[in-house]
């Protein structure tokens, strides 16, 4: 296990961490794996209220923020991560929600609708927590990975009772993304994570409520 006592990022890693913010808020992401979507017959929206269509959107708005913010959470932690092990982790886990975010901004501009106005401020907030976590030391870092994805999930399941039954194309989306932040959760527990003070994860979801209910609108 290559570890490392905490010392400031160089220029190479700063770079990099521009790059992930302007590529994750301003690229178009794209996806190595195939849209879980991809062989529902897109003729399906068609049966789809403008109600429907416009709640969904609202919805997977919301998601996409989500992944906006969890590649900024990764970035910062693995800006200030410690042990190597620790930030190759964090790097396999973004790649995958890099996916998510593809996947969220596909079925939104599918069904007519725009990602969030607020997420270059969320991106930022999230970076900064990210970082903290990081500096915090390995276990607090992928503790904080860990329970971040269980709040994902949570929250992926309850989109997943709102959603229409009717509309299979989302319905697979959320339910592979619900998949890949189980194994994100799992892999940071194995790694070493341990389970956050309770006061920590209440503030971890306050900080999600006020994202996810301005997301949802603007």
């Amino acid at each position: 296990m290559q570890k490392k006592p905490f010392s400031r990022p160089t220029s190479e890693t700063l770079i990099n961490t521009i790059d992930t913010a302007l590529r994750a808020l301003f690229a178009t992401p794209q996806s190595a794996r195939a849209h879980p979507d991809a062989q529902i017959n897109d003729l399906q929206d068609a049966d789809l209220t403008a109600t429907e269509k416009e709640q969904i959107v609202s919805l997977m708005r919301v998601n996409h923020t989500g992944e906006v913010c969890a590649q900024a959470l990764y970035s910062g932690q693995a800006l200030t991560a410690r042990n190597q092990r620790v930030v190759d982790a964090l790097k396999h886990a973004a790649i995958e929600e890099t996916e998510h975010l593809a996947w969220c901004e596909t079925r939104i501009k599918s069904l007519g609708g725009r990602t969030s106005l607020l997420n270059p401020i969320f991106y930022m907030g999230a970076l900064g927590m990210g970082a903290i976590a990081g500096a915090m030391g390995d276990k607090w870092n992928l503790g904080f990975l860990a329970e971040t994805e269980k709040q994902v999930e949570a929250h992926l399941e309850k989109h997943l009772q709102t959603i229409p039954e009717s509309d299979q194309k989302t319905r697979k989306i959320l339910a592979q993304m619900q998949l890949d932040e189980a194994k994100h959760a799992k892999e940071a527990r194995h790694h070493g994570g341990v389970e956050l003070p309770k006061p920590v994860q209440a503030v971890m979801k306050g900080v999600s409520k006020v994202m996810t209910t301005t997301s949802y609108f603007v």
